[in-house]
C-alpha cells in the first residue's frame, strides 16, 4: 500500500482560457479563469484554490507524500504553499514540487507521460516506489483515491461508469473509453469513439467505462515506457495513456481496472466554476 501521489498541474489551461464566460461569473472569477492555472482557481465559499480540495481528499484517503507537477513559470503555486496560515496547512502531507521543463524548440510541455518522467528523474526516491497519478483540476472523491491507493495490483486505473458522470452527453462523449477483459484487466483506451461502435466496448455488466486519469503505477515497470513514449501524431505530445498501453502490450495483465460509479467534478471551462461552487455547497460541509 503506497502513500505517494503525483498531481498533474503543469498544463497551459488553454481550454479554460479560450472558453466563453457566462454572465453569472463575476469579474474576479473571469480574471482568474483567464490568467491562472486551473488548479489555482478559487472556488467554494472560501474561494480556496481547486487544488486545496484535491489535497484535502488525498489526505483523508491516506496519502502522505504529494508531488505537484508545475510549469517553469508557476510561481503562484510555490508562493501559495510557502506562505503558511492556520487554515491552509495540510499537516499530514509532505508537499513537493516537480517542474516540467519545456524544450527550447517547443512552446508547451511534452504532455503527461513527460510530466511523470521528469518527476521521477527529479525525485529518484520514487524510482522504486508505487504512486498514484491524478489531475489537478479533477475533484476525485476520498473513496476513489483510497480505493486506488489500497489496490493490491501493481498498476491500476479507476474505470468510471459513464452513467454516473453528471456531465452533458456531448462532454461525456469526449472522454476516453476504457476497454477491459472479463477479469477487468486493461486492454485498450479508445479516444473519442464513434457513437455507432459504443455497444462493442461495453463491459460484462453492460456498462461503458471511461478514464478520468486516476492511475496507480509501479515506477520500476512504467519508467521505460515513459522514457520511450511516442509522440501523439495529432496533439504532438507524449501522453500517459500511450505509455500505459505500451506496458500492457508487453506485460500480460499489467494494469487492473477498478469499476466505480460516481461523479467527478472538474474545471475544464469557465462555466465549471459555477457548477463546482454548487457541488461544494452540497458535498463539502467541512472546515479545512
Amino acid at each position: 500500500m503506497h502513500k505517494n501521489l503525483i498531481i498533474l498541474a503543469a498544463g497551459a489551461s488553454s481550454r479554460m482560457k479560450n472558453s466563453v464566460a457566462t454572465s453569472s461569473l463575476s469579474e474576479a472569477e473571469k480574471k482568474q479563469a483567464n490568467s491562472k492555472s486551473k488548479a489555482m482557481i478559487g472556488i467554494g465559499k472560501d474561494n480556496r484554490p481547486m487544488i486545496d480540495y484535491v489535497l484535502y481528499n488525498a489526505e483523508k484517503a491516506g496519502y502522505r507524500s504529494v508531488y505537484i507537477v508545475i510549469g517553469e513559470d508557476a510561481k503562484e503555486f510555490k508562493e501559495y504553499f510557502e506562505t503558511p496560515t492556520p487554515t491552509k496547512n495540510f499537516n499530514k502531507l509532505n508537499i513537493y514540487f516537480a517542474t516540467q521543463y519545456i524544450p527550447k524548440d517547443r512552446t508547451k510541455p511534452w504532455g503527461t507521460a513527460d510530466a511523470i518522467y521528469q518527476t521521477l528523474n527529479q525525485f529518484p526516491q520514487l524510482h522504486k516506489e508505487k504512486f498514484t497519478v491524478c489531475n489537478g483540476d479533477n475533484l476525485y472523491s476520498i473513496m476513489a483515491l483510497k480505493t486506488i491507493r489500497e489496490c493490491n495490483h501493481r498498476n491500476a486505473l479507476i474505470c468510471y461508469d459513464r452513467d454516473g458522470l453528471q456531465f452533458s452527453e456531448d462532454r461525456i462523449a469526449q472522454f476516453a473509453l476504457v476497454v477491459t477483459d472479463e477479469s477487468n484487466y486493461l486492454k485498450d483506451i479508445i479516444e473519442k469513439p464513434n457513437s455507432n461502435e459504443l455497444n462493442a466496448f461495453k463491459d460484462p455488466f453492460g456498462k461503458l467505462r471511461v478514464s478520468m486519469n486516476l492511475f496507480k503505477l509501479d515506477a520500476l515497470e512504467i519508467f521505460p515506457y515513459l522514457e520511450s513514449c511516442p509522440i501523439h501524431e495529432i496533439r504532438n505530445e507524449k501522453e500517459l495513456p500511450t505509455a500505459i498501453l505500451s506496458l500492457c502490450k508487453d506485460i500480460p495483465n499489467a494494469v487492473k481496472g477498478i469499476p466505480l460509479s460516481e461523479h467527478v467534478p472538474d474545471l475544464t471551462a469557465k462555466g465549471d466554476i459555477l457548477t463546482l461552487n454548487e457541488f461544494l455547497k452540497i458535498n463539502f460541509n467541512f472546515k479545512f
